[in-house]
């Protein structure tokens, strides 16, 4: 085993999509990648100082959504852009909009399953960022995506996922097993 300074590895990491109304209506997305679930409808990301975190301290309302293969590289541009320097960003990153029906903020038709938010609370905010806490109000998924079930089908998104050791994008791969049922074959 090799040692390794404390860095910001955990994985896998999500890519999120942050999505928010700037204030002239224009639609405004950024790439976060520290983010899970608080609790059964609710979500934390952890927000630096961004024109996105300066749109949910306005609405108290975001989306998320989730990055995919497919769209690595939008995801990646409103990520290393700033909406503050380049308002134009979610139209230069060739993504498309449509207003949220639950919440005040933009869902984007390229991701196949966005999370409609609303702020809930804010931890240890400052002038660099919080942890954001987010209430899931509604989930909705593109058809094309969803299982003969009628739920989300997870390995037809091939969602991507941060690799902060190497700073790259991996895709998520295939079902390997059986949630609270392979396990019980040790019983």
């Amino acid at each position: 085993m090799k040692d390794f300074k404390p860095k910001a590895w955990i994985l896998p990491q999500p890519v999120l999509i942050i999505g928010t109304y700037d204030a002239d209506g224009t639609p405004n997305a950024m790439n976060a990648a520290w983010g899970g679930q608080w609790d059964m409808t609710e979500i934390v990301i952890s927000l630096g100082s961004h024109a996105t975190t300066d749109n949910i301290n306005r609405t108290g309302e975001f989306t998320v959504s989730f990055a995919t293969a497919q769209t690595t590289t939008a995801a990646d541009y409103v990520g290393i852009v700033s909406g503050r320097k380049q308002p134009d960003k979610v139209a230069k990153a060739g993504l498309h909009a449509v207003k949220s029906a639950h919440v005040d903020a933009p869902v984007f038709t390229d991701f196949p399953m966005t999370l409609e938010c609303r702020v809930k609370e804010k931890i240890g905010e400052s002038e660099t960022g919080c942890y954001l806490i987010g209430e899931i109000v509604n989930i909705v998924c593109d058809e094309a995506y969803l299982a003969e079930d009628g739920k989300p089908d997870v390995e037809k998104m091939r969602l991507i996922t941060f690799d902060p050791v190497h700073n790259g994008y991996i895709s998520l791969g295939a079902r390997v097993g059986n949630a609270f049922h392979d396990g019980l074959a040790l019983k």
